[in-house]
Formats: C-alpha cells, structure tokens, sequence
C-alpha cells in the first residue's frame, strides 16, 4: 500500500468535506443531473476514446496509485551482483539454478536467454521491445486519467451552460434565480474536483509508478547483459550504480 497515496486522498477529500460541512452542509451540494452530466458526460468520452476493455478498466488504473508492487532497486543491484560472482566462479549456466530465486518474469525471461547462449544483441532486442510495450500500456492507464483532467471540467462548463439557459428561461420569478444559479454553478464544481481531485493527481502517480518500473527494467537488462559478458562483479555494480543518485548506492565490495 502506498502510504502517501491513501494520505493524501485522505486529507484532501476530508478537508473539502470539512469546508462544506461547516458552510451550508452537504445538502446544498448535491445536484442529481449534475452528476450525471460531469461524471455520466465525462465517463461516455473515455469510451469513446479507448476501446471498451480500456474504458471499464478506470478502477483499476485507481488501484495502482496505491498499491503497485516494485522492486527496491538496491536490492536488485545486489541480486543481479550475486548472479555476477556465480557466474564467473561457476560459469553462467550455474544460473540456470537461480531462476527459482527470481519472482519477476522479465527478469526470469533475460537469465534464461543468457543461460540459453542466446545472442546478446537478440536478448537486448527481447527485453528493450518488452519494455517498450510495457511503457504503451502504461500510457493508456495514464491517459484514461488524462480525459478526467481534461474533459472534467469541461463538462462541468456544459452542465453550467445547462443550468443557466434553463434559469434564464424562468426570469420571471426573480425568487428562481438563486437556487438556479447555485445548481448550474454545482456542475462546474463537480468537474474540478473531478480533474484535481481524482484524475490529476492519479495520472500523476501513474506516469511516476511507470517511470520507476522502467528503471528496474534498464537496471535489469543492464545487468543480464554485464553478467552474460563475463564483466566483473565490481564493475557489473558500478555499472548498475549509476543507474542510482549517489545516496542510494550501496556496494557489496566496500
């Protein structure tokens, strides 16, 4: 569980609420056919964006703003340094036997290719193309997030410029005007919170979730690679620290 992600949901929706309960109350607040214009509106344009597996997907790509599992990138590097120092003691095909202590498939995937004496070229094509795939998969979680920011509010707009035509046609009554105005007004409510509440600050998390696991993936074919050339450990860990900042470099050799 990401632990910011749940506390920053948290704070943000309960002092919102706070706000508002402390004003009018929540009542005031609550427009039916404002909801259905901004989220209903908002919800039809990512189907008609995406393809319908995409679309229904929405909650998905929710949950993994707080709850993604990766790999600490350290501890990686000194796996992959293990890996290393067996290889060159007992030769690379010794590997064979440490893909039962790698969980992750990618990386299970690149120790076999090398323990296989596949090609280094072809096994560095395998693993860039994966990765390559994976960040396009990635973006369409990112982007479903994109309309919620982009089309939120402006379907909030619409829904005010409903509610206004609809309150300029009871001019009459000046006593209408008011209450009319405050629900054309909730609409443009409605689709900010939606954008900066919801699909702002999850697209956000998502491009970062995405940008770290892309991370330990170059960390991983760099070391498959090193490994299958025979470098030394300490080089193959140099070599895998400076995929770091300085502070989070550890070395096994010090």
């Amino acid at each position: 569980m990401d632990i910011a992600t749940l506390v920053g949901t948290i704070v943000a929706y309960a002092l919102i609420f706070a706000a508002i309960i402390m004003g009018a109350g929540i009542a005031p607040y609550i427009d039916v056919p404002s909801i259905l214009i901004v989220f209903g509106g908002t919800f039809g344009i990512i189907m008609m964006s995406y393809p319908m597996d995409k679309a229904m997907a929405i909650m998905k790509f929710t949950g993994r703003a707080f709850k993604y599992p990766l790999d600490d990138a350290a501890t990686l590097i000194a796996q992959l340094v293990e890996f290393a120092v067996k290889a060159r003691r007992d030769g690379i095909l010794s590997l064979e036997s440490a893909e039962d202590e790698v969980s992750d498939e990618f990386l299970r995937k690149g120790i076999r290719l090398a323990v296989d004496g596949t090609e280094p070229e072809v096994i560095k094509n395998i693993l860039e193309t994966e990765l390559d795939y994976m960040v396009q998969r990635h973006k369409a979680g990112q982007g479903v997030m994109g309309i919620v920011v982009e089309f939120g509010p402006a379907m909030g707009m619409i829904g005010t410029l409903i509610g206004l035509v609809a309150m300029l046609q009871s001019m009459e009554d000046p006593s209408s005007i008011g209450p009319a105005m405050a629900v054309a007004l909730l609409t443009t409510m409605y689709g900010a919170m939606f954008a900066n509440l919801f699909g702002g600050p999850y697209k956000a998390k998502l491009e970062y979730r995405s940008s770290q696991e892309q991370l330990i993936r170059e960390i991983m074919i760099g070391g498959i690679m090193a490994i299958q050339a025979g470098d030394n450990p300490r080089i193959v860990e140099q070599k895998l620290n400076a995929y770091l900042s300085p502070k989070e470099r550890k070395s096994q050799f010090d």
